[in-house]
């Protein structure tokens, strides 16, 4: 594994903000931290990212411990982190910021200037190179914060809620931002209450609760375990014989008559068995306009998980 935590325990006086937590990461993955406020995910990434100590267990990272305390700088250097509500110099320009942070990271010329500006093409700033930093919008710092994250390279990104507040649009520039990152082959560990916006970008997603990790799996494995598919299936006509067809196939469960041309059902197979059930309606002559099959979202998934716990 890229990134692995073993028996992660975390005290704070009284308060245990991670408890037993033991995660698999593996490298190139985007993996998503979900869970209330107060469930240890900011606790988890700081740990992660050596900005704390952790009171109990280890965290091992591309096959090496992390040292805490005098961590060495070679691991440092390929971890980057995004805190929440990430401070910035509002006096500074947004180029004399990014070779501020990058010459902190002992960047020499001409590499850092050429990074830079690689930086501020990636996070779609380079209109504002010469802007002062308190002159930009909260969607713009926030990815001149994601700049300052990943100035040096890392191997691992680490962020902690960062597109809190943002406008959809904003979102939607900084879910770009993650996919290039990604495709880059950056390993990647975001914290968001906005699900869908994890949903759209993560390869695996891990639950928390009470500095406990309750959940961790791959996207597609959650999805196969624990949402529901829905197919819904139109017809010009005879809609008695295709519910009586449908009745007959393996992978369809609790018929629904929606209006005079339309079932919805319950659909427990994959795509292979989707297309091979069209197929079938279509060999036996029903003619089908419209066929379509909708899953459960994340929040969904994650709302039924929640309940099943608590239950």
């Amino acid at each position: 594994m890229f990134l692995e935590t073993q028996h992660l325990g975390k005290q704070f006086e009284r308060q245990l903000a991670l408890d037993d937590v033991n995660l698999q990461i593996r490298q190139g993955d985007v993996y998503g931290l979900i869970g209330p406020n107060g469930a240890g995910k900011t606790t988890l990434l700081r740990v992660l990212a050596l900005a704390d100590e952790p009171t109990l267990g280890k965290v091992w990272f591309d096959g090496q411990p992390l040292v805490y305390g005098r961590h060495l700088p070679a691991q440092k250097q390929r971890i980057g982190f995004l805190p929440d509500d990430y401070p910035l110099y509002n006096e500074m320009l947004v180029w004399h910021y990014l070779d501020y942070m990058a010459r902190l990271y002992l960047m020499q010329e001409p590499q850092r200037a050429d990074r830079i500006n690689q930086v501020l093409e990636l996070v779609q700033l380079e209109s504002k190179r010469d802007s002062r930093i308190g002159t930009l919008s909260r969607g713009m710092r926030q990815r001149l914060s994601l700049a300052q994250a990943i100035i040096h390279q890392p191997d691992l990104l680490l962020m902690d809620e960062p597109v809190s507040g943002l406008d959809p649009l904003a979102r939607s520039q900084f879910r770009q931002i993650v996919k290039r990152l990604q495709a880059e082959g950056m390993t990647i560990i975001i914290s968001s209450h906005i699900l869908s916006d994890l949903e759209d970008f993560c390869s695996a997603v891990g639950v928390m609760e009470q500095g406990r990790l309750v959940e961790s799996a791959l996207l597609s494995d959650l999805y196969d375990r624990l949402s529901v598919r829905r197919l819904s299936i139109s017809v010009l006509d005879e809609l008695a014989r295709l519910q009586a067809l449908l009745a007959q196939q393996g992978q369809i469960q609790a018929i629904e008559v929606v209006d005079d041309t339309t079932l919805q059902a319950t659909f427990s197979g994959n795509d292979g068995d989707r297309l091979a059930l069209l197929k079938t309606l279509m060999e036996a002559g029903v003619a089908i306009t419209d066929f379509h099959v909708t899953q459960e979202n994340l929040e969904s998934i994650f709302l039924k998980m929640d309940y099943q716990r608590t239950a």
